[in-house]
């Protein structure tokens, strides 16, 4: 079979030129890009720099002196030659002797021949790398390198370090992207004028060129700050558009009757706080107004948030609708149907379950009771969402854990009706303001931030491996005064298989060595749904001490009696499962105790642990996440939620940014709510519609 041909390079690339087609790339190192999501010269310039390598101070060779952090130096070739490394090793070493103004240094390549034919006597070289004193002298080790010639890549300058991938290293991704620069200026600028003008933005091709290859670290910074607005920008307009649409529409008003609200808080055993009076007040508001509601309660682990929403379904309840509540997890939907049913029981409000475990004769008459508007509160899964599930009177859904379900599944939840219903989402991960602007423009924010009186904060210790015992001895004593403990197991791998091998090895320790004496338990996500709830039961009950598990306890598990929540390998999880851990204890009248117990002890890790040690608030703990991880991961994981494409640029999101963003695209759709006086933005949106079009 005849090789296939070479495809023949182009003279002037334009932006959609194949980068299989440009000179000195070709399919084999073009598979490579495609790997980096790179197919076009337009994707090669938008492959921006993850770090730079500052060698700009360039010394005199006399001047070096041994030390871990890189020098740059420029010198001269005398010699170079090749040699093994050590007698019999395959690793050859390409060595080098460089001089300048009378001092001299070896210079050391590690197994790259090829260096013969680019390196040669009398060459000038600016070298970057580590410098070293042995028994040869000076000596610096694997340096980059780079002829001494008019404007440099290598050395010498702010080196972008790109992404990478196995046989496209930066070195040759520099030497792709510099002679596309041009290209740029082909590139129509999706920012209108008059925004760039007003923020004082770079243009498109000047903030290319220097995020490729700064002149200075200002133009960099001004570089960085351009690319996100852009992101940003896009996103803005994308939200600011669909609130307007949704407040402008037609939804399922819910008239405010104070009397209704009053009915149910009498009914209740307890007061509610000041923060969830508040919440149910702005949501009754929101409910009441033409547009449909779309607001999202985010509250710490306890603070009540489901009785708000209790209150929101009876208040629809009054106005004959009827309300979906959707959770991640059957046991999360178990739970909830559970206290919605305590509470909207005294009010005759009957509340139905539909999860994936349903029998078919159980779900047909939840499914007809709820079509033909019998039942007024259905509670469920993702099986809520299925075509033949379909609500007569739905004037309010409720999702729980929002960030778990996709934008698509939320969308056809509401779908459910032909006037677009009232929606809340809760969620126990609370949004740093910064970034649900960034992110939830089209969404309002209502916080609970008080807790109920009486629950104790959880005592929070950080357990190091020469502890565990004391940890142990924490479980036995608890246990022997009545109480009970959770263990959760991490994820080792993104495997069900490796999660449950981690929780059935754990479980058969504690058991046979550990606690052979104590009735311990065991649950993971594999188990079939009837014998996980048959566990969770036999543990909420009391007829289990210990509860081995996997995350699928992080929520919705509602235990009074557990006072100890021990976690294994704590450095593995993040900061809000952590803390959703944490909450599944303190739940009752007792002192409780969340025990962290490291692993393996990583310095970023150890980090993540104290912040949980030291902080009992979950909004606390996201601004803390938000120092610790960087506005640039926090938000790249929500842009990829939306599919946004990632520009490598969210390091530099701060919150004055944002701020600037949010209103510089309010004003835009004041002037051009169609968006339709600046092509090249109406093209841009076009092309992401599906992505943008989040309402």
């Amino acid at each position: 079979m005849p090789a296939p041909s070479r495809p023949t390079p182009v003279a002037v690339p334009g932006p959609d030129t194949p980068v299989a087609e440009l000179a000195g790339v070709g399919p084999g190192k073009a598979a490579k890009l495609q790997r980096l999501g790179v197919t076009t010269v337009r994707d090669l310039l938008f492959h921006l720099p993850r770090r730079y390598e500052d060698s700009r101070d360039v010394r005199p060779l006399r001047e070096l002196r041994p030390g871990p952090d890189p020098q740059a130096v420029r010198a001269r070739v005398t010699h170079i030659s090749m040699r093994p490394a050590h007698r019999g090793r395959r690793m050859m070493l390409i060595e080098a002797t460089v001089e300048d103004d009378g001092a001299r240094a070896s210079v050391i390549w590690f197994n790259q021949p090829f260096l013969l034919r680019e390196i040669h006597q009398g060459d000038e070289l600016l070298l970057n790398g580590k410098v070293e004193f042995g028994s040869r002298g000076l000596t610096i080790k694997n340096p980059t390198r780079e002829h001494v010639r008019e404007g440099t890549l290598h050395v010498g300058r702010l080196v972008p370090v790109y992404p990478e991938t196995e046989g496209l290293a930066s070195r040759w991704l520099r030497e792709r992207i510099e002679p596309l620069l041009p290209v740029a200026e082909a590139l129509e600028d999706p920012l209108p004028p008059r925004v760039r003008a007003e923020e004082n933005l770079l243009p498109l091709a000047d903030a290319l060129r220097q995020v490729h290859f700064p002149d200075e670290p200002a133009l960099l910074d001004r570089a960085r700050e351009r690319l996100a607005f852009e992101q940003l920008f896009l996103l803005q307009l994308a939200v600011q558009r669909a609130k307007r649409r949704r407040l402008a529409g037609v939804g399922v008003a819910v008239p405010y009757r104070p009397e209704v609200a009053q009915t149910f808080t009498s009914s209740l055993p307890y007061r509610l706080t000041n923060s969830q009076r508040v919440a149910a007040y702005v949501i009754f508001q929101d409910m009441a107004a033409e547009g449909p509601m779309n607001r999202l309660l985010q509250g710490d682990v306890g603070s009540g948030k489901t009785v708000v929403a209790a209150m929101a379904a009876h208040m629809a309840h009054a106005a004959g609708c009827q309300t979906a509540f959707m959770a991640p997890t059957e046991i999360l939907a178990r739970q909830h149907h559970a206290t919605l049913s305590n509470l909207l029981a005294p009010h005759d409000i009957s509340v139905r379950l539909l999860v994936g475990s349903t029998s078919q004769k159980a779900r047909r008459e939840v499914i007809q009771g709820i079509a033909g508007g019998h039942d007024d509160v259905l509670v469920g899964t993702h099986a809520l969402i299925e075509d033949d599930v379909v609500l007569a009177r739905l004037g309010l859904v409720v999702v729980d854990e929002q960030h778990r379900f996709g934008i698509m599944q939320r969308q056809r939840l509401r779908a459910k009706s032909a006037v677009m219903p009232n929606f809340l989402a809760m969620t126990a991960t609370p949004i740093p303001r910064s970034l649900w602007l960034a992110m939830w423009g089209d969404v309002d924010l209502t916080d609970i931030r008080e807790m109920p009186p009486g629950r104790a904060p959880v005592q929070t210790d950080v357990v190091p491996p020469h502890a565990r015992a004391d940890a142990y001895a924490l479980v036995r004593e608890q246990v022997q005064q009545g109480r009970q403990a959770f263990v959760i197991c991490p994820l080792i791998e993104e495997s069900d298989k490796l999660e449950v091998r981690s929780a059935v090895q754990e479980y058969e320790r504690l058991r046979d060595e550990v606690f052979p004496d104590l009735r311990v338990e065991l649950l993971h996500g594999r188990m079939p749904a009837k014998e996980k709830d048959e566990r969770m039961q036999r543990f909420a009950t009391g007829q289990a001490d210990v509860l081995v598990s996997t995350s699928v306890v992080e929520v919705g598990v509602d235990i009074p009696n557990a006072t100890v929540m021990m976690i294994e390998g704590a450095e593995r999880f993040g900061l809000a499962q952590l803390h959703q851990f944490r909450g599944r204890v303190g739940r009752g009248s007792h002192a409780s105790w969340c025990l962290l117990l490291q692993g393996s002890p990583d310095e970023e890790g150890s980090a993540r642990l104290r912040a949980v040690a030291e902080n009992q608030s979950g909004f606390d703990l996201a601004e803390t996440d938000l120092r610790l991880r960087g506005e640039g991961a926090v938000l790249s994981s929500e842009m990829r939620q939306h599919g946004f494409p990632n520009a490598g640029v969210e390091d530099l999101l701060q919150h004055g940014l944002m701020e600037r963003v949010s209103a510089a695209a309010g004003r835009w759709l004041d002037q051009d709510p169609d968006l339709s006086s600046h092509p090249p933005l109406t093209a841009r949106m076009g092309r992401y519609a599906d992505v943008y079009d989040l309402d």
